[in-house]
């Protein structure tokens, strides 16, 4: 298992979690959340229709294809994979290369990446979706679902081939293409009181019950340090607590916060501890949310986390963490 120490190395130069130093991840969780408001600032979307980080799972429930952003609109479900990447970009056969030139005072370097295609990939993990739909007993038309790739960086130019394909939304497009996504007043009544199979939109029934299976699928479990880094992957276990993910979405972790208290409890022969409050899923009252259960556990004690794009488990000590928000 991983040890701490190495944690934040390996998140941010695994293969898996960070293309290169070139070509940016799209795992970095501090990325989204801007991007996020600037979808529902340009789009007048409400957030009940603006999914992120949506894990997929297959016919067989064994593997899970993690979707950037899920948009529900009348015209269809837009499935956006968000990328990062600063460079000339060209696609060759199964592959894309982005070509990176960095200059010095003497010479320029030429860097190129070769990475799988991304659009291939949003467009399996969009027809996962359509099947994951059906399965859950929503059926809507293949049609009605519309595969992105959208590129956030000024500094990324897509080749002129690239250039004609409407699935791939480059820096200058995202505010066209977001604004797009606003319904008016005339298609709002359209779709009020016309069958889908007239329209071509979706109806108010379908969108209901799109927006249902929507909100039970799962996202990423996220663990959120008193340092401010915020890990993405699955919570595993931790040896002493017990918990029900369908019950319980927040685990705040307590630590002792003065060098003389940690002092008095090594002195007394006791190893200082830390709280943990566990939340119910989904209650949220007057005073916040309601609690479930209290424990207390040795600060030492670690907390087993597999970190999007590892291939081995993390060991986290409690006192590190600030909290651990479960998906369901």
């Amino acid at each position: 298992m991983l040890q701490l120490g190495t944690l934040f190395t390996q998140l941010h130069l695994s293969p898996k979690a960070s293309q290169s130093a070139h070509v940016k991840s799209t795992t970095q969780i501090s990325a989204l959340p801007d991007f996020l408001k600037h979808v529902s600032k340009l789009s007048g979307l409400r957030k009940e229709d603006i999914h992120c980080n949506l894990r997929i799972p297959d016919q067989f429930q064994t593997t899970k294809n993690d979707i950037n952003i899920v948009i529900l609109t009348g015209q269809g479900i837009f499935c956006l994979d968000v990328k990062q990447w600063r460079g000339n970009v060209s696609a060759h056969n199964q592959n894309w290369h982005v070509q990176v030139k960095e200059e010095d005072q003497n010479f320029t370097n030429t860097c190129i990446e070769q990475i799988e295609d991304p659009l291939k990939a949003i467009t399996t993990k969009t027809a996962k979706l359509c099947s994951h739909l059906k399965r859950s007993g929503v059926s809507v038309c293949q049609s009605l679902f519309f595969p992105r790739v959208i590129f956030l960086s000024p500094d990324c130019e897509l080749d002129e081939e690239l250039r004609k394909r409407r699935e791939l939304v480059s820096h200058c497009q995202i505010d066209d293409f977001l604004r797009s996504l606003k319904e008016g007043y005339m298609a709002w009544i359209s779709d009020a009181l016309m069958p889908s199979w007239i329209s071509g939109h979706l109806s108010y029934r379908q969108m209901e019950s799109v927006r249902e299976v929507l909100r039970r699928v799962g996202t990423w479990d996220l663990v959120r340090l008193h340092s401010g880094e915020q890990l993405k992957g699955d919570y595993q276990c931790c040896q002493y607590i017990a918990l029900n993910r369908q019950e319980t979405d927040t685990l705040e972790f307590s630590r002792v916060k003065t060098l003389s208290t940690d002092s008095l409890w090594a002195l007394l022969g006791h190893a200082p501890q830390v709280t943990v409050k566990m939340y119910k899923r989904g209650s949220h009252g007057w005073l916040g949310k309601s609690l479930n259960a209290t424990t207390i556990i040795p600060s030492n004690t670690y907390v087993i986390f597999r970190i999007s794009g590892e291939e081995a488990d993390a060991k986290i000590p409690a006192n590190t963490i600030h909290s651990i928000t479960l998906s369901i």
